[in-house]
């Protein structure tokens, strides 16, 4: 059994470390506060060719693998996670046209997605429609060689920045299973009818917007049907959700790897009763902890981002996903424990990652859900324990 990265793998990681500390980690307290865009982050994640990371080489792109996707989520979230929520939907998107496209779709938007010209996101999720995709009301009726596209989309990351926007519709709302009858179209951002109404504000998560989208008689060539097949939609997100499970895994380690850094430093600095309070025992059991709990996590997520490099990985992913973002949750609230009164005070990192966390146990399908898909796989014989 081997656990270690491998050296090109420990290479990208320290490229990744050092552009976190510099860039990110100085700028992500005031700029969450301000409610300031990270222009210039972004620019820095386009120069190491970040939105490309699920884009064939053929196209420009760096083509990862799932190890090294997770790696790139891990330390973006230490830093800031809003900033992992900009590539995020972006490289779920990119994966689906690369998997899925046809040759013109993917010669089309792949080489531009790859640089980060352009940008895109997944519009999923409806005001009535979050897990359970296949209740979703978008509906596309089909018009000569257009799609005629009517419906409302929400909490879509990089809303106003995606060009395309893959959209989840219903090409055959009589179908049945539902999920036969859904299908994803690319919309271009300058199409007609397409709006974006209203960024949604949020307790978390801030640095890149989460929108909601009307889709008004959006008009779209037949020739933007994601793979040129109806009814093949659920498949074709669901096969890109499973690197999701391993984005929001790894996002869950940064986050709690973080939390502790900033526990163990402030212990060590805080003097009560005339000495550091990392000498009282309740402390260090504290972080002992969290300590445990995080490596257990950082494992799981590798865990399962490994699984997914040798094939399907429902079972796996979505426990690395229901692990991690819970010990995300516990290790901040440990975090604000140690720091005391200071871990409630926004002078302090701590309360910016408290309000990151909770979304971890939420995006990518809500945890109790996933402990249904888990259980299923475990019962199929698609993921195996012991």
């Amino acid at each position: 059994m081997d656990f270690a990265f491998t050296e090109e793998q420990q290479e990208f990681r320290a490229l990744l470390r050092s552009f976190v500390d510099k860039e990110i980690v100085p700028v992500a307290r005031e700029w969450e506060k301000a409610g300031r865009y990270p222009t210039e982050i972004v620019d820095g994640l386009k120069e190491l060719g970040l939105f490309g990371m699920t884009v064939p080489e053929e196209y420009g792109g760096l083509d990862l693998d799932p190890v090294s996707f997770a790696i790139v989520f891990e330390e973006l979230s230490r830093g800031w996670m809003g900033i992992a929520g900009v590539l995020g939907s972006h490289s779920l998107s990119c994966r689906m046209i690369a998997m899925h496209g046809t040759d013109q779709q993917k010669q089309t938007y792949l080489p531009d997605l790859a640089t980060g010209e352009r940008r895109t996101g997944v519009g999923l999720t409806e005001p009535d429609a979050g897990t359970d995709l296949q209740g979703i009301r978008t509906r596309a009726v089909r018009e000569g060689d257009e799609y005629v596209i009517n419906g409302t989309k929400t909490w879509i990351t990089n809303a106003r920045h995606a060009n395309p926007l893959p959209v989840l519709v219903k090409t055959d709302p009589a179908a049945d299973p539902a999920h036969r009858g859904m299908s994803v179209l690319l919309v271009d951002q300058d199409t007609p009818g397409f709006e974006v109404q209203k960024d949604i504000g949020k307790l978390g998560y801030k640095g890149t917007e989460s929108c909601e989208i009307l889709l008004d008689n959006v008009r779209v060539p037949a020739a933007n049907l994601l793979g040129g097949v109806e009814g093949r939609g659920m498949q074709q997100v669901l096969s890109a959700l499973e690197w999701g499970r391993v984005n929001i895994a790894a996002r869950s380690v940064g986050l709690a790897q973080r939390a502790f850094d900033e526990a163990l430093a402030y212990s060590k600095q805080r003097v009560a009763f005339d000495k550091p309070i990392a000498e009282f025992q309740a402390i260090q059991l504290t972080l002992a902890s969290m300590a445990t709990d995080l490596q257990a996590s950082r494992l799981m997520a590798y865990w399962a981002a490994s699984a997914v490099a040798a094939g399907r990985a429902d079972g796996e992913t979505g426990m690395a996903k229901i692990f991690c973002s819970e010990v995300a949750v516990t290790a901040t609230l440990n975090a604000m424990k140690v720091h005391g009164g200071y871990g409630y005070s926004t002078e302090y990192e701590i309360e910016r990652l408290y309000r990151d966390a909770p979304l971890m146990s939420i995006g990518e399908g809500t945890n109790d859900v996933l402990r249904t898909v888990v259980a299923k796989s475990l019962v199929s014989g698609r993921t195996k324990v012991g």
